[in-house]
């Protein structure tokens, strides 16, 4: 319905930009371009390269192609519809001419701002052209091609955008700044620079390693993958503008990679929730003797009023039940990790002012627990469907890793039965673009329409969340793995979904053949027996021993 519904839409915002600029063409009276194509590797022959992709969801194809021996290819997914696009310098006031070969599902070309055009040939190549008129001043133009929404990859070839180039810029722009490290696995490093000024503005940034030109991106954060542990490497960023002038390179920075196999971040986790605040919550230092369980999610760090933390908004931070059950459990040699949010209450990540604000009322937390990791659990319209908040919670996470030495960041959001829904995937791509360097990001597969096949659909899911860290982070499959968290619900959830003992199970082994990150369920206090019990917050509404689930969560390895 999406396709049906959009598609429309945009074709009459192209009416309009075309009428637009056929009445600028009546009133000035432009040039006519001469034909010379202005576009730098429009046949994709040398990589990727000026072009930029959203999502990181173009790459270069040897098969098919229309002319030459490459092609690009772009995977529009449900959420992105994989738009790569190439700003170059044009001439005020004189009209262009832009064809291209593409071949997919609904695959447009255009220009921002301007006229655009599309077709369907999903099994051959076939020609799209359209011509746009300059303003008065313009002297830059962005050329995009895209497929669209959940139609699957679409291809495009010897794009070609005939007129006189810009010809009058020669200034290159400033040299990026504050080049930092801002995170690490064994085989990735992450970046983060100040941007660059110039005279008609930055539209991309060359990260180098060494010598080398590694990636290239339109923000001032990136993430290269790829690399091997206990290796030192160096890396420099240039900026680059619409004319192909380069800056000079940033300062360096030189990193050594972790140790290890895998790609992962040497965190492994399995901590089911545990609240004190409901389901007569049980002794953590009994259920740590029967089951042999460590760590404890404890649920949930709200606002008490003002961006002050307290536990559920209104049991004191220290000195109370929740401070009890933690020091139990660090006597009986485990730890906690704190769940900031939840589905309801009044969240510090919604109330607190401004991302330092919420980085202060964390900080408090750990501070009063010496924590090793925290976990955001983001859910519902006021956090989760909210980009703001989203990149408020995330920049408040990058500030606490970067106060706190080892401090492991976790995020907890829903999922489809297929990956992420796509405020999941704004949560991710926001985390990347953010430089958050979050450690673990977690899905929640129940209350997911998961019906009769929770391990299945649980499988889908995490795979899914995987193919998304994959793209957008530029990892392999068994780093995208070690960043993964699943938290799934014992015996029935809200919509009667069952997850047995064996099911749990088989999702345990799953989570340690594919090396994942972390494992939690929601709830050791849902924990015991009552079979035919309903879905109460006491006990799971299903057959099964006291602690089952628990004892199989401590069974994760990782």
């Amino acid at each position: 319905m999406r396709t049906l519904l959009r598609r429309p839409r945009r074709a009459f915002f192209a009416l309009i930009g075309s009428a637009a600029l056929a009445l600028g063409w009546a009133v000035a009276l432009p040039g006519t371009a001469q034909a010379a194509n202005i576009l730098s590797n429009p046949g994709f022959e040398s990589g990727l390269s000026p072009w930029s992709c959203t999502g990181n969801l173009g790459s270069v194809v040897s098969s098919p192609v229309h002319g030459g021996s490459k092609a690009l290819a772009g995977a529009a997914s449900s959420s992105d519809d994989a738009q790569c696009s190439q700003t170059v310098p044009v001439q005020p006031n004189t009209t262009y001419s832009l064809s291209g070969w593409v071949r997919g599902s609904y695959v447009y070309l255009g220009v921002d701002g301007g006229a655009s055009t599309w077709t369907t040939s999903p099994s051959a190549y076939s020609q799209l052209s359209v011509s746009f008129t300059t303003g008065a001043s313009q002297t830059s133009a962005t050329i995009y091609v895209h497929g669209w929404y959940a139609q699957g990859t679409y291809y495009a070839d010897d794009i070609s955008l005939d007129g006189p180039g810009g010809g009058s810029d020669t200034q290159a722009p400033t040299a990026p700044t504050g080049l930092t490290s801002t995170g690490k696995t064994s085989s990735s490093v992450s970046l983060q620079w100040n941007a660059s000024t110039d005279n008609v503005g930055v539209t991309a940034y060359d990260i180098y390693r060494g010598s080398s030109q590694v990636l290239s991106v339109s923000g001032t954060s990136a993430t290269v993958s790829g690399l091997s542990p206990s290796t030192g490497y160096t890396f420099t960023v240039k900026a680059r503008d619409a004319a192909g002038n380069t800056s000079a390179a940033s300062n360096s920075v030189s990193v050594t990679t972790d140790a290890g196999s895998g790609g992962g971040t040497g965190f492994k986790q399995a901590a089911p929730y545990l609240y004190e605040g409901w389901g007569d919550p049980p002794n953590p230092s009994t259920v740590m003797s029967a089951t042999g369980i460590k760590w404890f999610t404890m649920a949930f760090v709200l606002d008490s009023g003002g961006c002050n933390p307290a536990w559920d908004g209104s049991r004191p931070l220290t000195g109370g039940a929740d401070q009890t059950a933690i020091n139990q459990i660090r006597a009986a040699g485990g730890d906690i990790v704190p769940s900031f949010g939840g589905w309801s209450g009044s969240k510090l990540g919604a109330n607190c002012s401004s991302a330092s604000a919420l980085a202060g009322a964390l900080q408090k937390v750990i501070d009063a627990y010496s924590l090793k990791a925290i976990d955001m659990d983001i859910e519902n319209s006021d956090e989760f469907e909210n980009e703001a908040v989203q990149a408020k919670i995330l920049t408040a996470l990058k500030t606490v890793k970067a106060n706190n030495s080892g401090l492991r960041t976790i995020v907890t959001f829903g999922t489809s039965t297929t990956g992420p829904t796509y405020y999941g995937n704004r949560l991710i791509e926001q985390a990347q673009s953010l430089g958050a360097n979050v450690d673990v990001f977690t899905v929640m597969p129940f209350d997911f329409g998961g019906g009769s096949d929770m391990y299945g659909n649980t499988v889908n899911a995490a795979e899914g969340l995987k193919a998304k860290l994959k793209s957008t982070f530029g990892w392999d499959d068994a780093t995208a793995y070690a960043h993964i968290g699943i938290s799934g619900m014992n015996g029935l959830s809200d919509q009667q979904e069952n997850t047995t003992p064996a099911i749990w199970t088989q999702i345990r082994d799953w989570a340690n053949s594919h090396h994942i990150a972390r494992l939690a369920y929601w709830a050791v206090n849902r924990d015991r027996p009552c079979a035919g019990g309903g879905v109460v917050s006491n006990c799971s509404g299903i057959n099964q021993s006291n602690w089952q689930f628990t004892s199989i969560t401590a069974g994760f390895t990782g």
